[in-house]
């Protein structure tokens, strides 16, 4: 990290070029301020990373036992840990996420590095019996996993990516998302002596540079993206140059669905986090709140209620609610949804507080806005707003809200408030999703698979089944002594 003639610090790191073009800022959501110039790479530098980064693989890590990758990813959680609170004070001020929600952001990312290191020494494998031979089955790390990373949970895609791609025993390139790149570089900082070296990169720049160039790189055995749909339809085409698998972590467009015979207190609640935690800037936001004519004027009441409590604010303030979008460009794409939502004919129903502190009047704010009168042809009540937005629809039964809640091209979370076992369970099988909440809207749980369906993308994240996705089977058979090996011959 130098100095900049004027005091903003400029990152510089092994895979940083030396080209003005390369550089970019970094600013403080909160107050539109820059806190650094990243100088980032390209092309040259991604090629560089991904070839240290292969042969890490080939001269050390692939050969490294199961325990011990265990033992270092154990140690990974350790360190991390260790700065914790370096690491939340980062990320809030880069992204400008309550502090409390970086701190909850750091500690899931020390639970992945934990959960894999648990279970490295135990990937599943399998042997059979096949009569006249024995036949061994093994996962076998790919090799250079790149992994593509989105701005808005930087700790948790670093680790999510990170802990289960190197338990395989493949090594790994990141590239961050260039509004908040530096919790990532940090983390992969604190990460590099853990490991040997190499095993772990990051290279830092605009994803049309060092995105592309990860993606397309011939020796990256397998790719790993998180982001929005339009840019991983772009990825894997890159990928698919070279034939290099990938699999993808995209958007979504949630319904959460509001029964009459729901608890409204409960119901209500969980809508305002699922659609306001993380500012909205989240792919499993809740931004469409499917509600049942019957309860509809009153949930509509009690949200517009809680909307208005909403304070948005500096995310180092512990009493912010929500804090500043990522960048002036994504307060912009958000406000212009808000005008498209008007123009549209929905009605703006309530809306959140802005900060009133003169020093925060040039941060990227939105206020929380709820949207009623929406219909679901609406373009807000259809695409990924990214922001802390959502809109009310109403419906008459349990087959309309069905065709809402399916009537969009993603498939990636839906939550059901409703007091019958049997409907949440009927409901739950109807709707196209890669996760469904009943009568809450906890999105953790180190363990559980984390994926969508349709334009939500495909793979899964965070759980068992993610080891597969970073590997390979092998089988080998080996005569068994039991019986004769049938042959083919033309000795007849």
């Amino acid at each position: 990290m130098d100095e900049k003639s004027d005091g903003i610090p400029v990152h510089v790191s092994r895979w940083s070029s030396e080209r003005e073009e390369d550089r970019f800022l970094v600013e403080n959501p909160a107050t539109g301020e820059p806190i650094a110039v990243v100088q980032g790479g390209g092309e040259a530098e991604v090629d560089a990373a991904v070839l240290a980064a292969h042969r890490a693989f080939h001269e050390n890590w692939r050969w490294a036992t199961a325990r011990e990758r265990g033992r270092l990813l154990l140690e990974a959680a350790r360190v991390i840990g260790e700065h914790r609170a370096e690491l939340a004070e980062l990320e809030c001020r880069e992204n400008g996420k309550p502090i409390l929600q970086a701190f909850i952001d750091v500690e899931t990312s020390i639970s992945f590095f934990e959960y894999f290191g648990g279970i490295a020494g135990n990937i599943p494998g399998a042997f059979l019996d096949l009569g006249p031979v024995h036949c061994s089955v093994r996962l076998e790390p790919y090799g250079v996993v790149g992994g593509i990373l989105p701005f808005n949970w930087p700790p948790i895609h670093t680790a999510g990516k990170a802990a289960p791609a190197l338990a395989v025993g493949n090594t790994v390139v990141l590239k961050p998302g260039e509004q908040a790149p530096l919790t990532v570089l940090r983390m992969v900082e604190l990460l590099q002596p853990v490991f040997p070296a190499d095993v772990i990169c990051a290279v830092p720049g605009p994803g049309a540079a060092a995105g592309i160039a990860l993606a397309s790189h011939p020796l990256v055995r397998k790719l790993s993206f998180t982001g929005a749909s339009a840019s991983g339809a772009a990825v894997l085409k890159q990928a698919a140059e070279n034939l290099t698998p990938a699999f993808l972590e995209l958007g979504g467009k949630n319904p959460l669905l509001i029964f009459d015979d729901a608890d409204l207190d409960s119901a209500v609640a969980g809508a305002i986090e699922g659609a306001f935690y993380n500012k909205g800037e989240a792919c499993t936001a809740a931004s469409r709140i499917l509600v049942q004519e019957t309860v509809h004027d009153e949930v509509v009441s009690r949200l517009s209620e809680m909307v208005g409590r909403i304070r948005t604010g500096d995310g180092s303030d512990p009493a912010t609610h929500v804090g500043p979008l990522v960048s002036r460009q994504q307060q912009r794409r958000v406000l212009d949804y808000i005008e498209l939502g008007k123009e549209e004919g929905a009605v703006v129903a309530a809306q959140g507080k802005l900060p009133e502190d003169p020093r925060l009047a040039n941060g990227f704010y939105v206020p929380p806005t709820l949207f009623t009168g929406v219909r679901p042809d609406m373009r807000i009540a259809r695409e990924e707003i990214f922001g802390p937005v959502t809109c009310v629809i109403p419906f008459a039964d349990e087959e309309e809200a069905v065709s809402i809640a399916n009537g969009t091209d993603y498939g990636l979370v839906a939550a059901i408030y409703t007091g019958s076992q049997e409907r949440a369970e009927r409901v739950a099988r109807r709707i196209d999703a890669g996760m469904i909440y009943v009568n809450n809207y906890f999105r953790g749980g180190v363990g559980a698979p984390f994926g969508g369906t349709k334009a939500s993308g495909f793979g899964r994240e965070h759980c068992i089944q993610t080891l597969y996705e970073y590997g390979w089977l092998k089988t080998v058979r080996v005569p068994s002594g039991m019986g004769q090996i049938p042959q083919w011959s033309v000795d007849y």
